[in-house]
């Protein structure tokens, strides 16, 4: 049986700035079919090789598959959906198979809107796809679909139906992702030039942030192995030349003894010499570990981008971020003086900001000094806890700008086109100052070279008109703002059985609340987590000398 894996071409002018990223979705779903006996499996690249629906319908006319299998993130769901309306044009025969944390809390509205999808794995997609190969490939589908765990299909009698949720894999070492698959001459990460790979230590998240989505998506916290995952950062490296990754958790550092254990690990086996890398991570896990710092940098630590998220303690509390301040700044310091690049990451966008908010933002990210600062516009995930809470604030329903770089929150104080102005000029004074005064003269060796490499990133996008989808947007600088346009679809309603859904959730939620307020003590002193959780990971031992 054929098993033909497609990335969508969605493009947007964010992270793409820094390089293409190989999608790390293809190994580790490929690597357990194949342990399953399944082997004939290919992998076409529509983003990074920006197909055409004409490129693409030739490539799977000539692969004949028996499966075509798709992901998507909320902004690539239309192009998601796309290509699998283009196997129900050239492979008719082929089911139709599409994952992805988009797919997986918004089935009802995808399998509306694009009712040629045969079924939607949802959950964390190993061992639900390979129970899904198997039934096909054993000729039990479709009559087998509803006793596998984790589905969603339009039934015979044309109502949504999804199966019983799937447990998350337990194991995550019995995956053995297969990165063959990928075209590693095209992955390079841009201020390095060297391949790049986004490999992954541990899923879940302990803490329930307002805005996030990936608590919800991978339940439990999970962590891998520290020798497994360098097993696999290792064979990335001598194998397929990978000189640069990124850990693809939210916080691989929560659990710290396994962090320390990974670097430990790296420094073992002499890969710091070979290879870099680069993480996300929360101001507070930097704070508790300020004696651990440089010894992070010594297991080729390199690059931390921190979730600092706004200006105003009041957003932070609202994002449940549970932050101070003050910590952003310190944390930014220590991270310089263990020679660790540090970028800033700041939330704007959302309907209460104002000019002198994004000011401020800006003038907080200039006396912090971080090495990059990265306003991202708030980007409202339709199956989060602060999207329901917007409520009508939300008007803006064209998935495929919901992208960190388009405005899709309107600001009472102002319109999108001077939102987008505003935060475009935080990025000029940011970035034109640090050319000048400060890449250019501030270190040496590495750093030089690194620095120099983000700002040709940089440059290069902007030259491109690719940065912040500015070209897409119209808008060439302040005098440009009359003309901005975002294109938004606004045909794009949230279908009815969606709203349903959402509805019975929140139903569901408020009866819960009573039901949990009638047994909680308020004296109780418990320490929340920054989501308002209370789930602590335990206390570890310092690295070894």
């Amino acid at each position: 049986m054929r098993i033909v894996l497609v990335h969508p071409n969605y493009h947007s002018g964010g992270a793409e700035i820094a390089g293409n990223w190989p999608p790390a979705w293809v190994a580790y779903l490929a690597g357990h079919l194949k342990d399953a006996g399944f082997t004939d499996i290919h992998f076409i690249d529509a983003m990074t090789n920006d197909l055409s629906d004409e490129d693409l319908a030739s490539r799977l006319t000539e692969l004949k598959p028996d499966v075509v299998g798709v992901t998507a993130i909320t902004p690539s769901i239309y192009k998601a959906e796309r290509v699998l309306e283009i196997a129900r044009e050239v492979v008719p025969g082929a089911l139709r198979v599409l994952g992805g944390i988009h797919a997986t809390f918004m089935y009802k509205q995808v399998l509306s809107e694009a009712p040629w999808i045969d079924v939607i794995v949802r959950g964390e997609g190993e061992e639900i796809f390979r129970e899904l190969i198997r039934t096909v490939a054993e000729e039990r589908w479709p009559e087998g679909r509803a006793a596998i765990k984790g589905l969603a299909y339009i039934a015979d009698d044309g109502k949504i139906v999804a199966t019983q949720a799937a447990p998350t894999v337990k194991d995550l070492d019995a995956i053995n992702p297969d990165w063959t698959l990928l075209e590693w001459s095209k992955y390079i990460y841009v201020p390095l030039g060297v391949r790049v790979a986004i490999p992954n230590m541990a899923r879940g998240c302990p803490f329930t942030c307002s805005f996030c989505s990936q608590w919800k998506f991978w339940r439990d916290y999970r962590v891998r192995d520290p020798k497994k995952v360098v097993d696999e950062i290792e064979n990335l490296v001598n194998h397929h030349q990978v000189g640069f990754f990124i850990l693809a958790d939210e916080e691989p550092t929560i659990n710290r003894k396994k962090f320390i254990q990974f670097c430990e690990e790296l420094i073992a086996r002499g890969l710091p010499d070979k290879v870099k890398w680069g993480i996300n991570t929360r101001v507070t896990d930097i704070m508790r570990d300020k004696e651990l710092l440089k010894f992070y940098r010594k297991a080729g630590l390199v690059h931390i981008s921190l979730g600092t998220e706004a200006a105003a303690q009041l957003k932070l509390d609202r994002f449940n971020k549970e932050t101070k301040v003050s910590e952003n700044k310190e944390a930014i310091r220590l991270l310089r003086e263990a020679d660790i690049f540090v970028e800033a990451q700041f939330i704007v966008g959302l309907e209460n900001e104002t000019a002198e908010t994004l000011e401020e933002t800006y003038r907080m990210a200039w006396d912090w000094q971080p090495d990059l600062a990265n306003w991202a516009m708030y980007t409202p995930w339709p199956f989060t806890p602060l999207f329901q809470e917007l409520g009508d604030k939300v008007e803006i329903f064209d998935f495929e700008k919901y992208n960190f770089v388009t405005p899709i929150m309107k600001p009472e104080a102002m319109d999108r086109a001077e939102l987008l102005d505003r935060v475009m000029n935080n990025y000029r004074r940011f970035y034109m100052q640090k050319a000048l005064f400060h890449y250019p003269w501030r270190g040496t060796g590495f750093r030089r070279r690194y620095l120099l490499g983000c700002l040709k990133a940089f440059l290069k996008a902007g030259f491109e008109r690719k940065f912040y989808d500015l070209g897409k947007a119209n808008y060439w600088g302040p005098q440009s703002k009359k003309g901005v346009n975002f294109n938004f679809d606004r045909t794009r309603k949230i279908a009815p059985a969606q709203m349903e859904d959402w509805a019975a959730i929140h139903d569901r939620k408020v009866a819960l609340e009573k039901a949990r307020a009638k047994l909680r003590d308020d004296d109780t002193g418990t320490v929340m987590a920054c989501g308002g959780g209370t789930e602590q990971m335990e206390e570890s031992r310092e690295p070894a000398e």
